[in-house]
């Protein structure tokens, strides 16, 4: 077992809070994550991914924090059925620039998982990338987390080995209904 900064769910939003960045069992595959509204902590999790233009995904508690980010009813309506669910939709993000890497969209969802939603209630919303390094694959235990990460993570919530999990479907609210980007764990045709 190699050491490692672990620290409980309990700990994890107060960690958020404080600035950090770690990697955690999100409702689909393991994620790197920070706090949405810290841009500090935002730019440190996209550069440990080495990633520009290339936005990870926003999660949030439920749709009131999607709006209180600017994202417009419209497209929270064509959406929210799958809600919350591991269905992501590419939504558009007017402000917060550091966010969607000044791409102008960026993946959203409510999730679903308990424990999750205890802690983006104290947080707000997370920004998340899967844990991995480009052309990669994800992250399927905390070791392998680390190995792609090491100590330039601030910390590491261990869920357990999670490799059965299928990614959150991607959808682009259009005029005429959803635009599928990516079939995952919820099959939506159109």
């Amino acid at each position: 077992m190699v050491t490692m900064n672990t620290i409980e769910i309990s700990q994890v939003a107060q960690a958020f809070m404080g600035g950090m960045v770690g990697v955690i069992p999100t409702d689909t595959v393991y994620g790197l994550a920070a706090r949405a509204s810290d841009e500090s902590a935002v730019k440190k999790m996209y550069g440990l991914k080495n990633r520009e233009k290339k936005p990870g995904t926003l999660i949030a508690a439920n749709i009131q924090q999607l709006l209180d980010l600017g994202v417009s009813q419209g497209d929270i309506d064509q959406i929210s059925m799958y809600w919350p669910g591991p269905v992501s939709a590419v939504l558009t993000l007017h402000s917060s620039g550091y966010l969607h890497q000044e791409v102008g969209t960026l993946a959203m969802r409510v999730v679903d998982d308990e424990n999750l939603v205890k802690i983006l209630e104290t947080t707000g919303p997370l920004i998340t990338s899967s844990a991995n390094q480009p052309a990669q694959p994800p992250a399927t235990t905390i070791d392998e987390a680390y190995v792609y990460f090491g100590d330039s993570v601030d910390f590491y919530v261990d869920g357990g080995v999670i490799d059965n999990v299928q990614p959150s479907t991607i959808v682009r609210p259009t005029t005429d209904g959803l635009e599928i980007l990516r079939q995952g764990a919820v099959e939506i045709s159109n």
